[in-house]
């Protein structure tokens, strides 16, 4: 079943053209991976989707609702964890979650779960700033979980981690995934064959292919995910 319905999707900037004709539809329950260079699209089709930027053309339903005549009912179901970490420096972690739990109506009983979720229990009372980038980042996707959402956009959420933070937070987004619809971008193409069940590949702002790892392997008459996504944007140039 179809929680996100995207049909022929532009965004223009002056004279550059961001996303063209971009057609696109994400499960519910899904870890949908958006892939792509910079300059791809993924980043404006997140802004567009969550409402923080308006579209030219085209029409976008998220769980039914149409983008612009329910943005409002729209932002009560998701949420973002954007690039730059999202964290008040000066507050404990504890005191983030509360912050946040307090604006959105939330009960102790969330903050909890997302505390063991994200294994923040040894650092609740450290002020954020004095985190290291994993906890940092833990705590960023954490914050945008208070809402509990349906779907949750999370923008290159391991930007700039080591390969051990890296990977402590893949075992958390594939916690995440068993409850809540999760739409990925990332530029590391092993977390988005770890991770995703299925990718989106754009380049200059149009849809290259969608499917699964091994659909988009077999697509491309390649061996590994690699040689398939350089195959394709290649073919772009």
């Amino acid at each position: 079943m179809s929680i996100i319905e995207i049909e022929n999707l532009c965004k223009n900037y002056k004279t550059k053209k961001a996303l063209k004709e971009l057609s696109l539809e994400i499960n519910q329950g899904e870890l949908f991976g958006l892939l792509g260079v910079n300059g791809a699209g993924k980043t404006t089709l997140i802004k567009i989707l969550c409402g923080l930027t308006k579209k030219n053309s085209g029409s976008v339903k998220i769980s039914g609702y149409d983008l612009e005549k329910d943005i409002d009912k729209i932002k009560e179901i998701i949420d973002i964890s954007p690039q730059e970490t999202s964290v008040a420096n000066n507050l404990s972690v504890k005191e983030n979650l509360e912050f946040f739990s307090n604006i959105y109506g939330s009960g102790q009983d969330v903050i909890n779960d997302i505390v063991e979720t994200f294994s923040l229990e040894e650092v609740l009372s450290q002020k954020a700033k004095t985190l290291s980038g994993g906890y940092k980042r833990r705590l960023s996707i954490a914050i945008a979980l208070v809402s509990k959402p349906q779907i949750l956009f999370l923008d290159e959420p391991t930007l700039g981690l080591d390969v051990f933070a890296r990977r402590e937070l893949w075992t958390i987004i594939k916690k995440l995934h068993k409850s809540i619809t999760i739409i990925l971008t990332s530029h590391y193409l092993e977390e988005i064959e770890n991770l995703c069940d299925r990718v989106a590949i754009l380049s200059h702002g149009q849809l290259l292919k969608t499917g699964t790892i091994e659909e988009i392997k077999t697509q491309t008459n390649t061996q590994n995910f690699e040689d398939a996504f350089i195959k394709l944007v290649e073919g772009q140039k």
